[in-house]
């Protein structure tokens, strides 16, 4: 017998994001389009398994292509879960990271963290800031806000971002109870949404001026060419 109660509770999560998230996420599309028209880069950072949610907007078919994702080995479980659940926590590392790219002040920075609690998304959150860029933040606010920081500051991510996007999702990044067990997370799943839907309200409106989209077509159809793309953001896009 197959169990729809995920697919229900996604559902029942893709409305309330539309339902309270319509303002800030039409805030994100507007600085995400003049972000475009001015020819700068989107920074997306992320540690665990909120880098998935960044890599999945980075160089990816009908993504942004000033997209320039911040991948570091060390904040993902690459080299081992627990390990890598120990070094989102140590202070110093963010600006290591920071470092190691071309981030200009004009640019934006998305940081996902769905606790918001842990130091490396603290910290590179308020080094963007120091550095004068506009951090947008991809958090679950009701879980942050209810938890202490494991910053030295004290400071969670979405009191120091300019603009948050709240995935909604229950805390414990799960949706179904099984006994005393929670399981079906969601929070990959209802980043994606917000960034997605943020891009595409951007992409609206630049449509709508009749701008040029730098938007990258997948590689496995004939015909598809993103020579041009690839070109324009060679070397402020790291990982291109």
């Amino acid at each position: 017998m197959i169990h729809f109660e995920y697919i229900n509770q996604v559902q029942d999560l893709i409305s309330k994001i539309e339902e309270s998230q319509k303002d800030n996420i039409i805030k994100v599309g507007q600085l995400l389009a003049d972000n475009i028209k001015n020819d700068h880069i989107i920074h997306v950072f992320g540690t665990g398994h909120s880098m998935l949610s960044a890599q999945e907007i980075f160089g990816r078919a009908g993504g942004l292509g000033n997209v320039n994702a911040i991948l570091d080995p060390e904040v993902t479980e690459i080299f081992g879960a627990q390990r890598a659940s120990k070094v989102e926590r140590l202070s110093g590392l963010a600006d290591i990271i920071y470092e190691n790219y071309d981030i200009k002040p004009e640019d934006l920075m998305i940081i996902i963290s769905n606790s918001g609690r842990n130091s490396v998304p603290v910290e590179m959150a308020l080094r963007a800031k120091k550095e004068g860029l506009t951090v947008i933040a991809v958090t679950n606010i009701e879980q942050s806000s209810n938890q202490t920081s494991r910053h030295p500051s004290g400071k969670k991510l979405y009191e120091i971002a300019d603009i948050n996007l709240d995935n909604c999702i229950p805390t414990g990044d799960g949706v179904i109870t099984y006994g005393d067990v929670l399981t079906g997370p969601v929070s990959t799943i209802s980043n994606c949404i917000l960034l997605h839907t943020s891009i595409c309200e951007a992409l609206a409106i630049l449509h709508a001026e009749g701008f040029k989209l730098p938007v990258l077509q997948s590689q496995n159809v004939d015909g598809a060419n993103n020579d041009a793309i690839y070109a324009k953001y060679k070397g402020r896009v790291k990982h291109y």
